[in-house]
């Protein structure tokens, strides 16, 4: 079997609600160490933006084949490797064993992510 999800976030948007809501708004959608990634670019909103859409691209997809009723964004987190390209871990006990192949792309004021989840 094989879902897909995806998703594309404005920049701007996630900049604002870093802006007003600050940690309240981080500590609830990210991780600890995503935060602490994203902080240490010197774009950090477009690095969270990026991240957020990836979280909503993978919770799309694990919904869309009912491979979980419910998920957090903050169960799903998106790490980087070295080469700086996305992973994904999921801190929440699933019942089916799956990968989970992930895509994020930005361009100007837009994030964009794509995830496929084979299992």
């Amino acid at each position: 079997m094989i879902s897909i999800g995806t998703d594309i976030i404005k920049v701007s948007r996630i900049d604002t609600l870093i802006k007003n809501k600050g940690d309240k708004f981080l500590n609830k959608v990210f991780t600890a160490s995503e935060i602490k990634y994203c902080n240490s670019n010197e774009n950090s909103a477009q690095h969270f933006s990026g991240k957020f859409s990836a979280k909503e691209s993978v919770k799309k997809a694990l919904l869309s084949k009912k491979i979980t009723d419910f998920i957090s964004l903050k169960d799903i987190e998106i790490s980087n490797n070295q080469d700086k390209s996305p992973y994904v871990s999921i801190h929440k006990a699933l019942e089916d064993d799956f990968n989970c192949h992930i895509s994020i792309s930005h361009d100007g004021d837009y994030a964009v992510a794509f995830a496929l989840i084979e299992k």
